[in-house]
């Protein structure tokens, strides 16, 4: 598809992927990820645009299941919604729209080029640290090394787009934010409390352009632009074995740096 094409699809904000929660709301919420039916930007306008995975709805219920009784014991946090959950891969910041137009083939063979990504949630922790949080996630494993190369590609193509990370400097710690913090709080108790938590095993198809729009509400509303399908890998058979590290070794959802 030629760049005429990818612009004309990022304008008309379309989304294909009903799959997950980034496709169309089903039932009202305070914040989530939805296909756009308007104009995703006005000429000159600037689109605060993150790339993303999401996860299937499956894997979303059973850790919404595992958070909830947690929720009510912190009615001091801003917990975000089920419907909003995703895997950032990068945060792109303000864009512009012809920054957002040459982004988009750019992302398209950053995808290509990737084979889909084996992964699960796991355990939790906090930025910047328990004792002092400012956000609550959920961390992953699994394949994380192939994340990180996704990651990395996807920067990369960002940056040649014109619309680089804000902070390339910093390093690629896949997660899934459960919760934000007015203050800084301490949530060791949380962090605990989820630290024996593994979710099922989920693969990541695809990536997903997503516009992040701050209203009058705390909640941001994020609307998926436009996505793109990684490569199946080859048929080896039914994967039935339990999701570990990206060495073969415990599941872990620690950091990971990226190298180029």
């Amino acid at each position: 598809m030629g760049d005429n094409a990818h612009r004309a699809d990022l304008l008309s904000g379309s989304a294909h992927s009903t799959r997950t929660g980034l496709g169309p709301r089903t039932r009202p919420q305070r914040e989530g990820i939805e296909r756009s039916g308007e104009p995703a930007a006005a000429p000159g306008e600037l689109m605060r645009l993150f790339v993303a995975i999401a996860p299937p709805p499956a894997v979303l219920d059973e850790l919404d299941a595992r958070v909830e009784p947690l929720r009510a014991s912190r009615r001091d946090l801003r917990w975000t919604s089920r419907e909003a959950w995703h895997v950032t891969l990068a945060f792109l910041g303000q864009v512009d729209e012809a920054a957002a137009a040459r982004l988009l083939p750019r992302l398209e063979r950053a995808a290509g080029r990737h084979q889909q990504v084996r992964l699960a949630f796991a355990g939790a922790g906090a930025f910047p640290a328990a004792t002092r949080a400012n956000v609550l996630w959920s961390g992953l494993c699994g394949d994380r090394r192939a994340l990180a190369r996704l990651a990395e590609s996807v920067a990369a193509g960002a940056s040649r787009a014109g619309a680089p990370p804000p902070d390339k400097r910093r390093r690629f710690q896949p997660h899934l934010t459960l919760a934000r913090c007015r203050m800084p709080a301490d949530v060791t108790e949380l962090v605990a409390a989820l630290d024996g938590y593994q979710g099922q095993p989920w693969t990541a198809d695809r990536v997903h352009l997503v516009r992040s729009r701050l209203g009058a509400t705390e909640h941001p509303r994020y609307t998926s632009l436009a996505d793109w399908p990684l490569r199946a890998p080859p048929d080896t058979g039914p994967d039935t074995g339990p999701v570990t590290g990206p060495t073969g070794g415990p599941a872990s959802g620690g950091p990971v740096t990226t190298t180029g």
